[in-house]
């Protein structure tokens, strides 16, 4: 019981620092915004990390690499450190374990980048029904464009009712269901 809290705690963490690494990747790499609370936010929370790491990990044509890094490395350390909580002997594993480490922290940031984009077009959708002019609008409008602008023009607004949103999010989560998260297990049941 207490081993399963430990685990869902040390998810937990390693999850949100990493979800925060990429909303500061896709923000920038979108060109959102960064004077609202959002950005504000994840720029406070990560500047710590990513300030150093630029020392290391030069951008790429004004792609920061040392965020997404650092995003794909906590992954790879909360795999580490589930496994070792398990007992796993790394010692005699073979390098086919070290690159299904790999390869799951690789999946793990796709999902969690799917999901940051299913959350910004949720928030978006309920916040144009309530407060279409919050101070966040513009990261939602950058994150969510890049989705949403393709599918509006499949689908136009039927009697000025958009359903992109809702087709974005179904698509998001067919993604991550059913490609995804098969891969992850498939990769995880080495261990």
């Amino acid at each position: 019981m207490l081993h399963t809290a430990l685990n869902f705690l040390i998810h937990t963490i390693f999850d949100i620092i990493t979800f925060v690494l990429l909303l500061r990747f896709f923000m920038q790499l979108l060109k959102a915004p960064f004077q609202n609370p959002l950005a504000q936010m994840a720029m406070a929370l990560t500047d710590f990390m990513v300030k150093p790491a630029r020392r290391w990990i030069p951008s790429y044509k004004k792609i920061d690499l040392s965020t997404l890094v650092l995003a794909f490395l906590v992954q790879l350390l909360l795999q580490l450190i589930l496994l070792s909580l398990r007992g796993f002997p790394f010692a005699v594993a073979g390098g086919a374990v070290w690159f299904n480490l790999v390869l799951i922290a690789l999946l793990a940031l796709v999902r969690m980048s799917l999901d940051l984009f299913f959350y910004a077009i949720l928030i978006q959708a309920v916040l144009s029904w309530v407060n279409p002019h919050t101070p966040i609008t513009g990261v939602l409008n950058a994150l969510t464009r890049p989705i949403l602008a393709p599918i509006q023009r499949w689908i136009p607004p039927v009697n000025g009712i958009d359903f992109s949103a809702l087709v974005a999010m179904i698509l998001l989560q067919m993604v991550n269901i059913a490609f995804i998260s098969y891969a992850q297990q498939s990769l995880s049941a080495v261990f």
